[in-house]
């Protein structure tokens, strides 16, 4: 069984198409999934839901997503600008989005053997498995979750590590990377029979930027400029 994770898209859809090309390359997979944040912050919000629902993938939602449906009670421009884009009907979808989506590979045992997908971690759509965390940080908020391996985005930094028996794999980031690496990246993760395990790959590619940047400014977006050079830094650094 291989399944591909993808995570954080935020409505950069040339570089979701990038990833497309590669998963089109390198398939087929028993499944790609799309571990949320799909729309905030990028151009064409409206092009990403049509290319996951055109493409029959899987999906679960982020804190982003929560956050458009629900409108922000602070009046987020970028959050406006989404809703405007993908009206109502992209709205009730991605409200419908499950929280996780769980996986077991043929002849593995459900719960134990499952690949479990989230967007930040098993319980909630906010605190961050950050790779400085210690292993027992880590399992404090695993506590009581039964998988064998568990996949994700939310920080945007790509790592795979093992912490017990649970292989971690934080897929990164489709649209807008935080890890210094402006590249388009996500996760292939393939359960091993012979072993029964999951191992895991991160893929990292060219990032289409000249094409990003002159989309970008020929949008409605809010302060393009501004956000191309946030895209640029692949940064939390100002």
């Amino acid at each position: 069984m291989r399944i591909a994770v993808l995570s954080d898209i935020h409505g950069f859809d040339l570089a979701f198409e990038t990833v497309i090309a590669d998963l089109d390359a390198t398939g087929p997979y028993d499944a790609v999934v799309v571990a949320g944040d799909l729309c905030e912050a990028g151009p064409r919000p409206d092009r990403v839901l049509e290319l996951i629902q055109e493409r029959g993938y899987a999906a679960v939602q982020g804190n982003t997503d929560h956050d458009v449906v629900n409108g922000r009670a602070n009046n987020d421009p970028q959050i406006s600008y989404a809703r405007e884009m993908i009206g109502p009907a992209g709205i009730e979808w991605l409200d419908q989005l499950p929280f996780e989506l769980r996986f077991t590979p043929p002849g593995g045992e459900s719960p134990r053997d499952d690949l479990l997908v989230v967007h930040a971690n098993p319980h909630d759509q906010l605190r961050a498995l950050d790779p400085g965390m210690s292993d027992r940080e880590l399992r404090t908020i695993l506590d009581l979750v039964e998988a064998s391996a568990i996949a994700f985005g939310h920080i945007h930094i790509c790592y795979i590590r093992e912490v017990g028996d649970t292989l971690l794999v934080d897929v990164s980031a489709v649209g807008n990377p935080k890890d210094g690496d402006l590249r388009c990246k996500y996760g292939v993760l393939t359960w091993d029979a012979s072993a029964n395990r999951w191992t895991a790959e991160l893929r990292k590619l060219p990032y289409p930027l000249e094409a990003t940047r002159d989309e970008m400014e020929a949008s409605s977006m809010p302060k393009p400029g501004k956000a191309f050079k946030k895209l640029q830094r692949a940064s939390y650094a100002q």
